[in-house]
């Protein structure tokens, strides 16, 4: 089933001195499924971070649409905007984005919080996912007393929290070293094959080769994508690395 379908999506943005348009995006067309694992490369400038924030209904836009599970979002009004992505989105950042005045517990649980659930809930909902993140002895910490993989695996546990329709990771291995960041794309194949839809947004090539399918951005639109198959994470490595150098010299990947 189609969770989520990007029709012919364009952003334009005028520059603030002299009135020139610059277009970040020009006709990007994708759909994700339900348990999918995708993940998404380009070079800097290509439009990757402003099609995650169209995405994350945090930005709308020029001209064509966005559904989520059938809902465009354009439709949502900007009042009920905050409380929609609660609902349906969760987010990875590479910095974490923890409050350093909340403990691990509640930055966790702020989703919640901010939902109105009553506590019994958000201990019900909190147990297992910290279990499954083997995060359940930091707690009590706080983000500036644990390590980068611990935060980051925080971060992780606060966008399940709400069960959510699907993941959106911002560059989530950017920020770790490289035994964390092996553990935290462990972890993300793990959460997917128990259901969970993921979209990824990474430069690194181990973090994609994770993935299920791969879609390549290039000049604003999506240029090409792998699927994975029966591929091992070491062959999509490499397929990945052959379409990043086609990429980058101008060749044709198709």
């Amino acid at each position: 089933m189609t969770l989520l379908e990007v029709q012919n999506v364009k952003k334009i943005y005028t520059t603030r001195f002299g009135g020139n348009q610059v277009e970040a995006l020009r006709n990007v067309n994708f759909s994700v499924e339900q348990r999918e694992y995708v993940a998404i490369m380009g070079e800097s400038g290509s439009g990757k971070t402003t099609l995650l924030n169209i995405l994350a209904a945090l930005d709308r836009p020029t001209g064509g649409k966005v559904y989520l599970k059938g809902r465009d979002l354009s439709g949502v009004k900007e009042r009920e905007m905050a409380a929609f992505r609660r609902q349906n989105l969760g987010f990875v950042f590479q910095d974490f984005n923890l409050l350093d005045t909340f403990s691990i517990e509640d930055n966790i649980l702020l989703p919640l919080v901010l939902s109105g659930r009553k506590y019994k809930e958000m201990e019900k909902r909190l147990t297992p996912v910290v279990e499954k993140l083997r995060i359940a002895d930091i707690l009590q910490k706080y983000p500036y007393e644990v390590s980068g993989g611990q935060k980051q695996r925080a971060a992780v546990a606060r966008a399940l929290i709400t069960r959510p329709q699907l993941i959106l990771a911002d560059e989530p291995t950017g920020a770790l070293d490289s035994r964390a960041a092996d553990a935290l794309l462990q972890l993300f194949e793990e959460i997917n094959r128990d259901g969970q839809t993921i979209l990824m947004v990474t430069h690194s090539v181990k973090a994609a080769s994770t993935a299920k399918r791969v879609l390549f951005i290039k000049d604003g639109e999506v240029f090409h994508q792998l699927y994975r198959g029966n591929l091992t994470n070491e062959q999509m490595y490499q397929k990945i690395s052959d379409t990043l150098t086609v990429l980058t010299t101008g060749g044709d990947a198709r």
